[in-house]
């Protein structure tokens, strides 16, 4: 099976990937920029084919450029003669590259710190820093820094600690930093990368929503061409735009929808999903009722991981169910997958863990003989939004709250029964509807309620009562890679608390989950 696809732009940067965890949020930063970006493997022995680069960054990562094994900077960097800029662990591959010492350990910096700049930093490198301040707080995250600067690189700034914080070429637009600009935490973070891409690079401005939903409807007809589609939709944001995009570029007679209930999905969701799909114009909308097949699979079953891959097979068996008594209708297989999924499953970063398994339709475009249309594959969550928005998607859909695949099953620990479903799906509503009266839905990146293992004494009336707890959570993110804690009212939890336990049978305790992302997920399981 063909698994070419096309990329929506054929020029812009081309972010190596050295394991850091930022990686991705470089290539976002500079799409903000309007400048297009794409991470490849930082092991690459070549550029990109069919793309024209415009400017090279190396990103962070945890290797030390003297460990056997550690990831090396490919020969073709700086024989391609584009400017480069090398952040953190690429600016210490640099450094090694133009013959210069590091050492392991001494200058270690993590967290805010101060980047001091030079009076007068030369070089065309020396633009980077253009209408930024002297001081500047940034964000470190090093071990190793430099000993001995090589010849070819003059330093342009040192931190509090006298620590080599940027380099610069004497001749060449090649820079380094070792600190993060593309976190907010770098207050001029933004500043510094556009100096790079329209100051040192000079790279054509190239992306926005027009381009995008231009690229990606002709990608679309490009590869489905005169085809039908079968597009697996969960509700979700992304099923949905892809599902959107589909019919505006195919034509909505020729895209069936198929959404699986696993009887694991919120209060009225079910209904709220097949309407939402019928009025995106699709003409086939269908609505498998698999609810009793996951419940029986689920009983008994704990263990959270445990819980995914069951519901991931299962979904698997259901879409494939259905699409081999129709199989002869569809030539392709759509899905919303973004360009986080793929750069993942590339596994460009070593030593990256599975935190969580991903709930996705993977091996079935081979097993249908299916060909894949991924048309959302080269975008962020961001720009999945916008173009919902470009499309006249509803705000109330394309603004959803993100969900996960496996559904409430992640969200009561422990066995998974209809009678905690129902619990939590009654908690769940009363918060979810409470944050939009109240105007704080659109205030938090994600909120839910938690059906937890633990039951506690309490008293309604003059009864001793021992119920279920429910757990609370709300957070603001831009991008689910870090949390923060939604600090709602006290009021406001208060009467939603209040609200919960009033209304819900089952339930006398309502606790909120003030942690952040890391040390924990968004999802408690």
């Amino acid at each position: 099976m063909n698994h070419h696809v096309t990329r929506p732009v054929h020029a812009g940067v081309v972010v190596l990937d050295y394991g850091s965890q930022y990686t991705l949020l470089i290539a976002r930063r500079l799409r903000e920029l309007g400048i297009y970006a794409e991470v490849i493997d930082g092991r690459s022995s070549e550029p990109p084919a069919d793309f024209s680069v415009h400017a090279i960054i190396l990103s962070g990562g945890p290797d030390s450029v003297y460990e056997v094994g550690s990831r090396r900077l490919p020969s073709w960097v700086l024989a391609a003669g584009k400017p480069v800029l090398g952040i953190c662990y690429g600016m210490q591959l640099l450094v090694e590259a133009f013959g210069g010492q590091l050492r392991s350990g001494e200058g270690r910096e993590y967290g805010r710190g101060l980047l001091n700049l030079e009076s007068l930093v030369p070089g065309p490198g020396g633009a980077m820093f253009d209408d930024t301040p002297s001081t500047q707080t940034v964000w470190m995250s090093h071990g190793d820094d430099v000993a001995v600067m090589p010849d070819e690189l003059v330093v342009a700034g040192r931190s509090d600690g006298g620590v080599v914080a940027a380099v610069v070429h004497r001749d060449a637009p090649i820079i380094g930093l070792q600190f993060h600009p593309e976190v907010h935490h770098s207050e001029c973070g933004a500043d510094l990368l556009n100096n790079f891409v329209r100051k040192v690079a000079h790279a054509d401005l190239n992306w926005d929503s027009g381009s995008m939903l231009a690229a990606t409807l002709s990608y679309i007809n490009e590869s489905v061409k005169d085809g039908h589609v079968l597009v697996a939709c969960s509700g979700g944001v992304d099923s949905t735009v892809a599902a959107a995009l589909l019919a505006k570029a195919l034509g909505p007679e020729r895209v069936t929808a198929v959404f699986c209930d696993h009887g694991l999905l919120r209060k009225d969701e079910v209904t709220w999903v097949a309407e939402a799909l019928k009025q995106l114009g699709l003409s086939h909308v269908e609505v498998l009722n698999s609810r009793n097949l996951f419940l029986n699979a689920l009983a008994g079953v704990t263990d959270p991981e445990t819980k995914r891959k069951l519901i991931g097979r299962l979904f698997i068996e259901e879409f494939e169910r259905y699409a081999t008594g129709h199989k002869a209708e569809f030539s392709h297989l759509g899905q919303g997958t973004l360009y986080p999924d793929v750069i993942e499953s590339a596994g460009h970063g070593a030593g990256a863990k599975v935190i969580k398994s991903h709930h996705n339709v993977g091996g079935l475009p081979e097993r249908l003989k299916l060909k894949l249309c991924e048309p959302l594959r080269y975008l962020f969550k961001d720009e999945v939004r916008q173009l919902g928005m470009q499309l006249g998607l509803p705000a109330d859909m394309v603004d959803r709250h993100p969900f996960p695949g496996p559904g409430l099953a992640v969200r009561i620990l422990g066995e998974v029964t209809e009678e905690r479903l129902h619990i939590l799906r009654e908690a769940d509503a009363i918060f979810i509807q409470a944050l939009r009266d109240h105007g704080f839905y659109d205030k938090v990146w994600q909120a839910f309620a938690v059906l937890l293992p633990v039951k506690s004494v309490g008293v309604m009336g003059d009864n001793r009562t021992y119920q279920m707890t429910v757990a609370l959570r709300a957070v603001t993110s831009s991008d689910a890679m870090t949390a923060g804690v939604g600090e709602l009212p006290l009021s406001f939890l208060t009467h939603v608390a209040a609200a919960i336990v009033k209304k819900v049978d089952g339930v006398n305790r309502v606790v909120y989950d003030i942690t952040t992302k890391p040390p924990a997920t968004i999802e408690w399981e």
